[in-house]
């Protein structure tokens, strides 16, 4: 791990994030990281399914958004409505969005929370859950070089991020081979059939059935598979 960490080019804030360990050390760095390209704000948003009910504040992981505002936000519009959001579940390429966008009716969030441009950078977990890292502020512009190394900067604290620190949620302590059973349980198989699948003994997969009930606080396998979605442990 030594090895491939070094191999990784951490440009901006290698020692940082070699000494991050919680959440308000990971504050410190995306504060840090708007900062310095000339934004005011930072947000690190959990996307969910498209289609899921959600408000912007219940969506936001880690920011430093002035307090209140997203509430306030919530309160006059629809998360799911604006542009910015449509285009991260449309799109992993990251975007740049304007006040004075010529968007339709209830969809610019830039304008609707007060800022001049925001831009938005998909990213993933190594589950598959996808986020992205929003900067928000009152700059004209971004030139071209200054974009790539945002972005590029934005992907790697969030890969520290995600394996430090959410993770730990995501997860809720499943191993490997947990995870590997509850998602044949989410594709509707039985316990004789994934014992098959994963060359196990159906006692096993009965036995890490039960682990998983206990380590989710559910009770049968739909809210099982139900949980394990909207935690975003499989897809």
């Amino acid at each position: 791990m030594a090895t491939l960490l070094k191999n990784h080019r951490r440009y901006h804030f290698d020692s940082d994030l070699e000494k991050a360990l919680n959440r308000v050390d990971f504050f410190r760095i995306f504060h840090a990281m708007s900062l310095r390209f000339g934004f005011d704000h930072f947000g690190i948003l959990q996307l969910g399914n498209e289609g899921d009910a959600c408000t912007l504040s219940n969506r936001l992981v880690l920011h430093d958004l002035p307090s209140g505002l997203a509430e306030a936000y919530d309160k006059r519009h629809r998360f799911a409505d604006s542009a910015a959001y449509k285009s991260l579940h449309a799109s992993t390429i990251p975007s740049i969005w304007k006040a004075d966008d010529p968007l339709g009716q209830g969809s610019n969030l830039v304008d609707q929370l007060g800022f001049e441009m925001l831009i938005c950078v998909p990213v993933t977990g190594l589950n598959g859950a996808r986020y992205a890292v929003l900067f928000l502020g009152d700059c004209e512009d971004i030139d071209q070089q200054a974009h790539f190394e945002l972005c590029y900067d934005a992907i790697c604290a969030f890969d520290y991020l995600y394996r430090l620190v959410l993770s730990n949620k995501a997860g809720l302590g499943l191993t490997p081979r947990e995870t590997e059973i509850l998602r044949w349980i989410s594709h509707g198989k039985t316990a004789s059939e994934i014992a098959l699948i994963v060359s196990v003994s159906e006692h096993t997969v009965n036995s890490h059935t039960a682990t998983i009930l206990k380590k989710l606080d559910v009770v049968n396998r739909t809210q099982m598979v139900a949980k394990a979605i909207r935690e975003q442990i499989i897809q």
